[in-house]
């Protein structure tokens, strides 16, 4: 191991006087591990290594400071904490506030018109009356004051007559509708069309009992429809 007195020859062979490497050893409490220069910087050998002096411990390596770092991470940087030897983690930049989130967009809202089908056809006919047309022009009307995303029209019928025919009766009626819409400016690829014939009844199957007469006519009368849902957003 290198003494004081060797580290004090090692000073004198490389070049460093005897008050300088004192002065060197007074700043660092009289426990100076490593051989200084003259320059103040650890010398080393030819292949970097360190000549310990006298005084070198652990824990000297660790105490005595090489500027910002402790000087044994200069020479013995194995045997340090690596904590010691390791730059300041750069301050963390301040956080940016976030962004305000964007407003969520309007939801789609859905407006269901029923319309008895009497009101817009004759009975047993697919063509809009006069009166239905005028119900119509005041959909379209409302129609246009909102984003329209798309209406459905759906055409129903009543049980009197036979399935297929109702079926065909409630589709008619539902194409009515939506090419009178269309005449009024409204977007052929927004309406869209559909007959459930007489499959979705409003009345009971316990009401309108009997043989078709204009009693039972007139008590089916709800389930001749056409219900229209618009859907869009204000």
């Amino acid at each position: 191991m290198i003494t004081a007195k060797h580290s004090l020859l090692l000073a004198a062979l490389l070049g460093l006087s005897a008050s300088a490497f004192s002065q060197v050893v007074a700043k660092a409490g009289d426990v100076v591990p490593y051989v200084i220069d003259a320059r103040g910087f650890v010398a080393k050998s030819g292949t970097g290594l360190c000549w310990r002096t006298g005084y070198w411990t652990p824990a000297a390596a660790e105490s005595v400071m090489y500027g910002q770092y402790p000087i044994g991470c200069e020479c013995d940087k194995d045997l340090m904490p690596k904590a010691k030897c390791e730059p300041p983690a750069p301050a963390a930049a301040p956080a940016k506030a976030a962004a305000p989130a964007p407003a969520a967009a309007p939801k789609p809202a859905a407006t269901k018109v029923t319309l008895a089908a009497d009101a817009l056809f004759d009975f047993n006919k697919a063509d809009l009356r006069p009166e239905g047309k005028a119900k119509l022009d005041k959909l379209a009307g409302d129609v246009k004051g909102i984003k329209l995303e798309v209406i459905l029209a759906v055409g129903h019928a009543d049980r009197l007559g036979g399935d297929a025919y109702n079926q065909k009766l409630s589709e008619k009626r539902a194409e009515s509708v939506k090419a009178y819409l269309v005449s009024k400016g409204i977007e052929a690829n927004r309406v869209y069309t559909e007959g459930k014939g007489e499959k979705q009844p409003v009345t009971k199957a316990d009401q309108c009992k009997g043989a078709k007469s204009k009693k039972v006519v007139d008590c089916l009368q709800p389930d001749r429809r056409v219900e229209i849902e618009v859907i869009g957003t204000k």
